[in-house]
Formats: structure tokens, sequence, C-alpha cells
């Protein structure tokens, strides 16, 4: 990139700015900061209101000071100076002790006005802030009226603690000069054709914005900078990856896969034809297919994918499906044995003639069965193995690898993805199988290197499954109700999980479960911690579930002890079972038909879904109860009600993701590449991802190596620095 805009802070700013800087908010050069967008923007008259301030927060406000005095204690040795400020919704406390009164004391008198940064605090059932930095607002105060706050709009930028709002802008103003200098990735043709300011004029009026228009003009044009950038680093991702050769594995008649489709006991959905076609195109082609496959939990994606694998093993090549944890991949080798039967037993008595070997391959197998399987894999014996990352170790070599599937793209690197490319003669076909609905734009921006293809009908036989949110605060009534409904369900021949956040014993700590964030005050308020799977477990077997088998399952179990709890629940020889998120992903037990979900509010609501999948997969209807004691306002109860509403993971993954930041959406899938995304929100700008998707694709197409736009290829650099290309978009 340009010379100027690489320089160090450490040169333009104090060494301590420069610290705090690079420490908390990961800002390094001179262009780091450039591009440290301001979060709001405070008008002179029109105040962040004093009426609405969050308890434990760290705010900025503007003010004005209505009264000061100074107060003794300790007999007249301790001294502190009390101010009131207002800003016409509310008065707020300050408090200053000791020696650091003396400057407020001169600077704040009534009728001041200043900007006040720092964390509200209770005293006295009265919100205050002590001893908080500010800056006066006066444009007489020498010094102290920096040129920045004379501009209409007072930008906030988001701050840290030990770099307040205003502190961060006399930075910006120190560096907003070398804008000039900043280099336009945008085509010229591209930016005249949309009419975009250039550059240097969407920085400076993004941090020093006149009117409200000039916030727009600036927001508009780097949106469109990060979206295309960062489409342009997937086009050439995949032009690159339609450059490589791959041998074509097309479908052989009378083979494995026509065998396997004549045993079927039910016929395909349509939606399952249609994808396997897509899947069959790709498959035929020279060069790799990389397709993500999303599909509800139980829509038929094993099948899709197995119905690949065996295509390819028909053409001569092997099939590897990649689990993200050890009792997932003995699940799947289960169910695919299973629904292969004689065709899985390739070179043993009574296999079928055209049948092949299916074989398991895990971190704990013993030495002789895990020799065993590399020898298979090695001579090419087995067409389809099933195993945990441990498949990318070295010693594990294939005799033709054709096709890779990676079950839960989200829990597998993409270091781990090209190490497995590397296993095949030719890089192997890749199909990655989420149940994670992703809405379209965020399928662009996180996985833009697949082409995607979705199951949306759920296969015939599954059961509608019924959700309700349990307000256990409000009507305890409808607690006790939700054990009987357990009990029914039980005497009726079926099963029940109740799921909690926790585990609940001295290693835990009141931890919230993984994907739930506290979004609100309410949320903050509860302090109570959520609830155990060890305590819960007690007061059911104690009180309403009495007389029933009740087991525990949780993550800190021996691996053993869980695959133990697992099998006899799956046998039917415990009832109920009440566990951690451990049973999100992949648990198959289609006789359990109820879910009970303590504290539900304290899980994501694709969380939820996840786990209410695992009900209703049988010829019985689900029933799912949401428990909660948030009260009925509350932004968590709105949420459960959504999750109630719908079975659509589509709609609620749109919900979900417009309740969080991008930056959390992103920063999971791509792990490794600070988000890049600033101003650019996944889900409002689906029109301005999908036409910058548009026009990259044009001008990859026109030119892959960008020889004849230089600016591109400097910002697409420092998005990515060489080797951050092959990671973008994956995690």
């Amino acid at each position: 990139m340009d010379r100027v805009l690489d320089e160090p802070l450490t040169k333009t700013l104090g060494p301590a700015t420069a610290k705090v800087m690079a420490e908390n908010l990961d800002l390094r050069t001179v262009g780091d900061l450039l591009h440290h967008y301001p979060r709001r923007y405070e008008e002179r008259g029109q105040l962040t209101r004093l009426a609405e301030l969050p308890l434990d927060e760290h705010v900025t406000v503007v003010a004005q000071v209505a009264d000061a005095r100074v107060l003794t204690f300790n007999g007249g040795r301790g001294r502190r100076l009390e101010v009131t400020i207002t800003d016409g919704s509310g008065r707020l406390q300050l408090v200053f002790f000791g020696r650091g009164i003396h400057r407020p004391q001169k600077d704040l008198l009534p009728g001041t006005r200043a900007m006040f940064a720092g964390k509200v605090s209770m005293f006295n059932r009265k919100l205050q802030l002590a001893h908080p930095t500010y800056e006066r607002l006066d444009a007489d105060s020498g010094e102290g009226a920096v040129s920045a706050f004379a501009g209409k709009l007072i930008p906030i930028y988001p701050a840290c603690k030990g770099l307040e709002s205003w502190k961060i802008a006399k930075a910006v103003d120190a560096v907003l000069p070398h804008a000039t200098e900043a280099v336009d990735p945008l085509p010229a043709a591209l930016r005249e054709g949309r009419g975009f300011v250039p550059l240097p004029q969407a920085l400076l009026k993004i941090h020093r914005p006149q009117t409200k228009a000039d916030v727009e003009d600036a927001r508009q044009r780097l949106k469109w900078d990060e979206a295309f950038v960062l489409q342009v680093a997937l086009a050439r991702r995949r032009y690159a990856d339609a450059q490589l050769p791959a041998v074509a594995r097309r479908p052989v008649p009378d083979g494995l896969l026509d065998a396997f489709d004549a045993r079927l006991p039910f016929t395909l959905t349509e939606g399952q034809r249609k994808v396997s076609a897509e899947i069959f195109g790709d498959l035929a082609t020279e060069h790799p297919m990389h397709r993500l496959l999303q599909g509800e939990v139980g829509s038929g994606k094993t099948m899709v994918a197995l119905r690949a694998m065996l295509t390819v093993v028909d053409a001569g090549g092997q099939a590897a499906l990649l689990a993200p944890t050890e009792v997932l991949a003995q699940q799947h080798h289960r169910s695919v044995v299973e629904m292969m039967g004689d065709l899985a037993e390739g070179g043993m008595l009574g296999g079928a003639e055209r049948a092949t070997k299916v074989v398991l391959l895990t971190g704990s197998m013993g030495a002789a069965a895990r020799r065993q399987a590399l020898l298979d894999l090695v001579t090419g014996e087995a067409g389809i193995v099933i195993g945990t990352h441990a498949l990318i170790e070295d010693k594990v070599q294939f005799h033709d690898l054709g096709l890779v599937v990676v079950d839960e793209q989200h829990r597998f690197g993409v270091e781990q993805r090209d190490a497995l490319r590397g296993k095949g003669k030719q890089p192997p076909h890749l199909l990655v199988m989420t149940a994670t609905p992703i809405p379209r734009t965020v399928a662009m921006t996180v996985f833009g290197d697949l082409e995607t293809s979705v199951l949306d009908q759920l296969p015939a036989g599954r059961s509608p499954i019924a959700s309700h949110v349990v307000p256990a605060a409000d009507k305890p009534h409808f607690l006790a109700r939700a054990w009987e409904r357990v009990r029914e369900e039980v005497e009726g021949g079926h099963q029940a999980y109740v799921v909690c956040p926790r585990i609940g014993d001295d290693l835990d700590q009141a931890a919230q479960p993984a994907g739930a964030r506290r979004t609100s005050p309410e949320d903050e308020a509860e302090k109570r911690p959520p609830l155990a799977v060890l305590d819960v477990a007690g007061q059911l077997t104690a009180g309403p579930l009495k007389g029933l088998r009740v087991e525990v399952l949780h993550g800190r179990m021996a691996p053993d002890d869980k695959d133990d709890v697992m099998r006899r629940f799956a046998a039917g020889e415990v009832d109920v079972l009440v566990a951690t998120t451990v049973i999100e992903v992949g648990v198959n037990v289609p006789n359990a038909t109820a879910m009970v979900i303590m504290d539900a509010d304290r899980f994501g609501v694709s969380q939820l879904h996840q786990l209410r999948g695992r009900v209703g997969r049988g010829s019985a209807p689900g029933l799912c109860l949401l428990v909660t004691e948030m009260p009925e306002a509350s932004p968590a109860r709105g949420r459960l009600a959504a999750v109630a509403a719908t079975l659509d993971g589509f709609e609620l993954s749109r919900i979900d993701l417009e309740q969080r930041r991008e930056g959390d959406v992103l920063g999971q899938a791509q792990s490794g590449v600070r988000s890049s995304l600033r101003v650019l929100a996944v889900i409002e700008d689906e029109e301005i991802i999908a036409a910058a998707r548009d026009e990259a694709v044009s001008v990859v197409t026109a030119d892959p190596d960008l020889e004849g736009l230089p600016e591109l290829r400097t910002a697409l650099d420092a998005l990515l620095d060489k080797d951050r290309e092959q990671y973008l978009d994956k995690g």
C-alpha cells in the first residue's frame, strides 16, 4: 500500500496512545486508524439522553453543568467535588475525590458544556459517574477547544478503557491529512458508473461530516469498498479453483449407486433429487467441485452425500466423510453401514458382488484396528472411510481419493481442508454439509467460494414439532404442566430430553453456553447462574419425574460413559436424558418426542433451533418447551417467541443475525482474518453484496490477475496479506 498509510501510529501519535490503540483496538498503522469509523454522531443540540443510561457500561454523554459543590468528610480531612449535569432529559451526578478535584473545580463551572466519559455506577440509589474524563466544548477554553468539536456533528468512536472517544478523535485529526493519499480500490468505470465519491473524500466525510448527507455518501461508498474487495477475493479464489485439475467421476450403470437406490425403502424427495443432480454434474467435470450443502437437521443431507460417495466409488475412486467429533464419526459410520447393508461388506462372505468396504478411522481406535483400516485405505479395498480429522494425519495414505465430504464446516478449519486436498493424486472434489441455515448474503460472503445447494423439504415420515414458551416466573403452574407432559410422553412409550445451559460442579463457572449472548439489561440484571444438569436431574428424580429412569449426559464425562448413556438412551433403557448442548449435533433417537429446554433465554436462536431438531425424528409428533424466567416484554422473550412461532431455520437465522453484530458472524466464520467488515451490514446490505459479487465476477473474468487494476490489487493485498487469501471465508 502507499507508504504513508503503512506508517506505524507510533510515529504520528505518542507511544502511550499508540500502544493502547494497538492492544485494545488492533489499530497499528495510519491506514488502520483512518478506517476506524465513528459508531454514531452526536448533534450539538441533541444529546445522548441521560434518562437512558445503562448501568455498568462505559458511556460518553454531552451535557451542561447545573451546579457544583465541594463537600468535606472525615472531620474535614477528606474533600469531594459533586457536580450535577443535565441534558434536558435527565440529571446525572459526577463525583471527584481528593487531589483529583482541583482541575474539575476550575473547569466545571455552572453553565459549562462538556463531553463526559466514564462507567455508570449506582450510589445511594442514584446513577453517577465517578472520576469521569471530560472535554469542554466551550469555544473560548483555549487549547481545550479542539477544532474538531467546532463541527456540527460530534463523531463518537468505538472506544475502550484508557482511550475515550474524543482522544481517538484527536488522533484521527492527526492522521486525517494523509487521507488524500489513500489509494482508491474501485475501478474508475465502476466508481463513476455508480456515482461514488472518491475514497479520500469519503474518509474525510465519515470522520468530519458537515451534514448527515455527508455521512450517508461516505457510508455508501465505504460499504461498496468492503463488499467489492471481499467479493473480488472470493471470485479470484473460485476462478483459481476452476483452473485446478480433478478426475471427473461419472456414474457407472449397474454399479453400487444403482444397487443402493434399488433397495431404498422410500423414494427420494424432489429436493434430494435436484441437489443430487447438481452434485453429479459437478463430479463429472475435470475441475474440483466445491459445493456447500445446506439442509435442516433431518432433511436427508447424509443420504445425498452417501449417493455422491457411491458414485465416486463406482468410478474407481475413494470417498472420505469427515465429522467434527468421534461420537459423530461413529454415528455416521453406523448409519452409513445400516443404509448400505451388504453393499458395505466388500471382500467379506455374504457381501454383495458390487460391495465395497466402509471403514471407520478415529483417534481412539486400537492399534490393530487402526492398522487394518490404514491398509484398506492404501490398497483401495475400502471405498468409503468415515472419521474425524485424524484422517488428515501424515500417516494416512489413500489409494485414489476422489471426494471429501465435510460435516459441519464451521468446526473444520481451512488448513485441515487443504491438508486433505494434498491426499489425492489431484485435488479431490469437496462437498461441505451444514445443518445451520445460512442466509443467502452470509453464504455469499462467508462461503463465497462454494456453490450452494439447499435441501429445504423434510423427507416424508418426519413429524411436525410443536413449540411453546413456558414462562416459569410469571406462571409457575405452566412449568408443573410441562413436567406432566413429559410424564405423558414417557407413559405413551416415548422418551424425552431436558437441556440445561451448564453442567454444575465446581469446575463449571456459571458460564453461558457457547453461542448465548447477554443481549439486554434484563439479561444483565439476571445474575442468577444458569441452571445446571446435575442440579436439575437431582430435583427431577426427587420431584416431578420421580420413578422415571433419568440419566445425565455432559461434555465432562469420560467418552466411554457418554457412549454408554447414549447407547442406552437410543435402546430405550432411559426415559429422560438431562443433558448439556452435547446433544446439539447428530444425536438421532427417533423415539424421543419431547424436549424441555431450561433457561432457554441463555441460548442463541440458531442453537435452540438445532436442539429442537432432535425431537420429532420418528413418526410421532414432537414437542419442544422453552422454559424461561424472563419478563414478558423483554427482548429475550421476544426471541423465544420467534423460535416457537416458526420451524423455518432460514427465517430464524435471519432473526438471529439481526440480533447480533455481523462481526460475530463473520468473526466465527473467518477465523484468523480480522473481520474486515466495518460499515457493511450483512443482512441489510443484501443488494450491495449481490451487486458487488456480480461486478467482481465480471472484473475477474476479464482480468484474472488484475493487471490493469493495480489499486485494486493493492487493496486486496492489504485485506489478505498473501497467505490469508487461502484462509479467507473459512472457519
